[in-house]
């Protein structure tokens, strides 16, 4: 997929910081973020993404949790740091003033004290999500309430703002235009709830804005309205004309604040970008396309029409996290513009800076072999089909499918697809090679022109989850043993 360039080196990655840095500066553009998430198998050490982060110019990043190793690699980095309190934590934050005022001593205080550069803390990730049936609609203002009080008692409210991340589904406008904006019925109150309180303590709206999605959900969807080519049917709204979906969103939220008192409340883009696989809209040309011209559009610092001026966001998302739900869909494990070995997918610019992005030092791999179908099995073995599904269970299948990038695999290298996925993800274990004895070891990579069949990179033994996941390793170890007997003798 895309261009994986190598890695220019320590000089090279200065020079490109500094040309990133005065280039946006001159543009009068506000910082670009990145979102690093950590729901990987097998994820990068923080140390190396911390350098990837800084090598390809990105000056802040967004965390959806506390996670010990993430923190103290950035640590004296000189990166902003927006930290998050996940949802499954907001109901003890809501309830417990002191559980809130431990929240932060532990996780802002400490690395606050110890160089790292926190600016927001998200309080939850898109907690009014239609799919959480409602589960948060009551802890989160109230988390959100006691969660800036301990920031006041720790004296640190000046500092660091308070957010609540939302996906743009908290507002709509019942036409297409931007200026019928207005929150949605249903948590009217509570919005404006949280609005006046952001307002009130210095705050920001933090708001979650994919194209792609509208584009997944309704096949009709204009697709050239998706991109900032210029659309061929643009809306007209007003003295305002809109070519792209992101410009039309934002103003809709603008303007959904502007209706009831909040119209100069900041905006950050907490997420946007566009996933390389697992659908068929989904791939290298057209995140490429999607997120250099946002990079592109907001350069130039002129902002929407509703909210001149630069525009505060964040890249959704660094790196490929295979352990992902995919409740979603398939492509919810791809919209890194870095694989899980931080390989670049395609060449992107930051800024306007001429510049491309540099891939990952220092990675380490598990050796050079694979699992795959042995060549004299029998595809019409009815035992077959069960091991495919097992693998694919406990594993990353999400290549595989309709206008994907191992979509036009044949049967049998889709079989090797799922069992080497297994493999890999349980650190080419030799009983993770199994199957009921349909598979085989490899020397010769099965990849394809647009199909890799990856390996695993080694973990660091430093992190502080790699213990639970060798623990769980070893019960799919023994779980792929009991089914393996079982298919045996079925």
């Amino acid at each position: 997929m895309g261009s994986w360039s190598g890695h220019g080196g320590g000089a090279a990655a200065v020079v490109l910081v500094v040309a990133v840095l005065v280039t946006w500066a001159a543009a009068g553009v506000g910082a670009i973020g990145a979102n690093w998430g950590t729901q990987a198998s097998h994820p990068l050490p923080p140390d190396t993404v911390v350098k990837m982060l800084k090598g390809n110019g990105f000056q802040k990043v967004k965390l959806f949790d506390a996670e010990d190793g993430t923190m103290s690699a950035l640590r004296k980095s000189g990166l902003e740091v927006m930290v998050g309190i996940p949802n499954d934590l907001l109901t003890t934050m809501a309830t417990s003033m002191k559980a809130a005022e431990k929240w932060v001593d532990k996780n802002v205080s400490n690395y606050l004290n110890d160089g790292c550069n926190i600016r927001y803390v998200a309080v939850g990730n898109e907690p009014f999500l239609s799919t959480y049936n409602g589960s948060f609609l009551q802890s989160t203002f109230p988390a959100l309430r006691n969660i800036q009080s301990a920031l006041v008692k720790a004296g640190l409210s000046n500092q660091i703002k308070v957010t609540v991340p939302q996906n743009a589904d908290v507002y709509q406008t019942s036409t297409s235009k931007p200026s019928d904006g207005d929150f949605r019925t249903d948590i009217h109150d509570r919005m404006l709830e949280i609005v006046k309180f952001l307002s009130d303590n210095g705050g920001a709206f933090t708001v979650n804005i994919y194209p792609f999605i509208s584009l997944y959900i309704e096949p009709n969807f204009p697709k050239d309205y998706a991109f900032f080519e210029g659309a061929a049917s643009p809306i007209v709204d007003g003295s305002a004309t809109y070519t792209n979906m992101f410009d039309a969103n934002h103003d809709t939220l603008i303007w959904a604040l502007k209706k009831n008192g909040y119209g100069n409340l900041p905006i950050i883009i907490g997420e946007i970008g566009w996933p390389t696989d697992g659908d068929v809209n989904a791939n290298a040309q057209f995140a490429r396309l999607f997120n250099q011209g946002f990079m592109t559009h907001i350069a130039t610092g002129r902002g929407t029409p509703m909210r001149p001026g630069p525009i505060d966001a964040y890249l959704f998302s660094l790196i490929d996290e295979d352990e992902k739900s995919i409740q979603p869909g398939n492509f919810e494990r791809h919209w890194g513009i870095f694989t899980y070995d931080g390989l670049p997918k395609y060449e992107l610019t930051l800024g306007t800076a001429n510049s491309q992005l540099q891939r990952a030092s220092g990675v380490k791999y598990l050796e050079k072999k694979w699992c795959v179908l042995k060549p004299s099995a029998n595809l019409n073995d009815a035992k077959l089909p069960d091991t495919v599904s097992y693998a694919c269970s406990m594993a990353d299948c999400t290549s595989l499918g309709y206008g994907t990038s191992c979509g036009g695999l044949d049967t049998r290298s889709n079989i090797s697809y799922a069992y080497n996925s297994f493999f890999q993800k349980n650190d080419q274990d030799d009983v993770a090679c199994g199957f009921s004895g349909f598979a085989t070891i490899t020397g010769q990579n099965p990849s394809t022109g647009t199909c890799r069949f990856g390996i695993m990179i080694e973990v660091d033994s430093a992190f502080s989850w790699k213990p639970q996941r060798v623990k769980n390793n070893y019960l799919l170890m023994l779980l792929l043993v009991i089914v393996h007997l079982c298919l045996s003798f079925s």
